[in-house]
């Protein structure tokens, strides 16, 4: 099973939201793969809040630090 497949839904100065995009049998979601995932965004990233829709739909929060994968937290998004 490869990295996790996804797409960026929205790019902010506050934020950058993805989507999982699957398909599941062939990928990893976001929520596997995190690490993954913050490591091939942490230049691009920044100090933004990096977000994601994972396969169930749920808004989720990746926790970035030094530009590392340091734990999940609900998401949210002010309006």
């Amino acid at each position: 099973m490869g990295n996790a497949s996804w797409e960026v839904v929205r790019s902010t100065n506050q934020y950058v939201l993805l989507r999982d995009v699957g398909p599941w049998d062939k990928y990893m979601t976001i929520t596997n793969a995190a690490e993954q995932v913050v490591a091939a965004l942490a230049k691009w990233l920044g100090s933004r809040r990096l977000l994601y829709y994972d396969s169930e739909g749920e808004l989720t929060e990746l926790l970035v630090k030094d530009g590392c994968f340091t734990g999940f937290a609900p998401g949210k998004l002010e309006a």
